[in-house]
């Protein structure tokens, strides 16, 4: 069997995006293993972390926005409707977020960290509107992911019963797009509110809370009524719109230094412009990957793997597997051939105890759901 064929439920391209978000982060993290430095390595492996938060940022995005959509077109749009939108998410995120966060908790209680403000949590209120917390860090993009999911579909409704518009499709944009331009303002009004000039300033007070990123989901979501309201367009364009993407992405990482847009002398720019641009680029790439749908076997079976863990990697990768082995081995007298066999253990354990959280806890779970809806 030399090709692959998905089916309706799977599309490789998206699992080729999904695989690349979580390698993307793992990059990132990699770093800590390693005495710190300024190569161009370095600093291209600390890009790759943002990249990967909003490469997953946008797909999620694309994805429940073809969930909403089709759902609020083909049926009368209620409270039920809501409900059910959010019991599929929540079934989808919160198991292994849960199992996870107590996992950190324990792991707090032993190494005596700060836990008063651990009950922020279990709401998702740990980064909603200032920093967060040392703990669990990596869970700042799941607050984001959670309150994207309850407020859209909230806004959706709430928008219908004010605003009678006969084209629901129209309507659905409508509130997307204003939903898009709220968020972009609270970035606006960060910047004109709070004076902050520093890379490690706009990373904690403003990439990673809450009420600042919405938009990147968001903009995911209005690439998916493109591509189910315009698929002529989505179809004709899909190679342009990639190279496009490229481009931005380029501008992005070495282009900011080529015209001096450094944090320090052109805040607006990164505090209002940066990050929606950056989910723009992303969401250029969509076109082209949702029609990528064959896929040699070698390839297709590695790729799959990857991304059907990719949740459960995320979620164990930085703060449970990478702490407790820094925390077990000293490796602070590795030669370099050393580092890179810790590097090699460290991967091949955050993906062996990820396929086992996948195939004993999070897929009986979704299969459980699947069973009940």
């Amino acid at each position: 069997m030399s090709d692959f064929q998905y089916n309706a439920n799977r599309i490789f391209g998206l699992d080729l995006l999904r695989s690349k978000a979580i390698l993307l982060v793992l990059c990132s993290h990699i770093l800590w293993i390693y005495p710190e430095n300024n190569s161009f390595v370095s600093s291209l492996f600390k890009q790759f972390g943002f990249w990967g938060v909003e490469l997953f940022f946008v797909l999620s995005g694309f994805l429940i926005g073809k969930i909403l959509l089709e759902l609020y077109l083909k049926e009368d749009f209620t409270i039920q409707s809501v409900f059910y939108f959010l019991k599929r998410r929540w079934f989808r995120t919160l198991p292994n977020y849960f199992l996870v966060l107590i996992l950190n908790i324990l792991i707090g209680v032993y190494f005596q960290f700060d836990l008063s403000e651990i009950w922020k949590y279990f709401l998702f209120l740990q980064n909603f509107a200032c920093s967060m917390p040392k703990i669990f860090p990596e869970s700042w993009s799941l607050s984001v992911e959670e309150f994207a999911y309850l407020l859209t579909p909230i806004f959706l409704l709430c928008f219908q019963y004010l605003f009678k518009i006969k084209d629901k499709s129209l309507q659905f944009l409508i509130n997307i797009i204003v939903l898009i331009l709220f968020f972009v303002s609270t970035k606006l009004i960060y910047n004109f509110s709070v004076q902050e000039s520093t890379m490690t300033g706009w990373n904690d007070n403003l990439k990673s809370v809450v009420i600042y990123r919405i938009d990147s989901i968001l903009i995911g979501i209005l690439a998916a009524w493109i591509h189910l309201k315009r698929p002529n367009f989505w179809m004709k364009y899909k190679v342009e719109m990639m190279f496009i993407g490229f481009l931005l992405l380029s501008f992005l990482f070495l282009g900011l230094g080529k015209f001096n847009l450094r944090i320090e002398n052109s805040i607006i720019f990164w505090n209002v412009i940066y990050i929606p641009l950056t989910s723009i680029a992303f969401a250029l790439f969509l076109p082209f990957c949702e029609q990528f749908r064959v896929a040699p076997f070698w390839l297709k079976k590695p790729i799959v793997f990857i991304s059907k863990v990719s949740y459960s990697v995320y979620l164990i990768h930085y703060s449970l597997v990478l702490f407790l082995m820094k925390s077990l081995i000293d490796t602070t007298n590795f030669s370099l051939t050393q580092l890179n066999c810790f590097t090699v253990g460290y991967l091949f354990v955050t993906f062996f105890l990820s396929h086992l959280l996948y195939r004993f806890y999070e897929k009986p779970i979704m299969d459980l759901r699947d069973k009940s809806s």
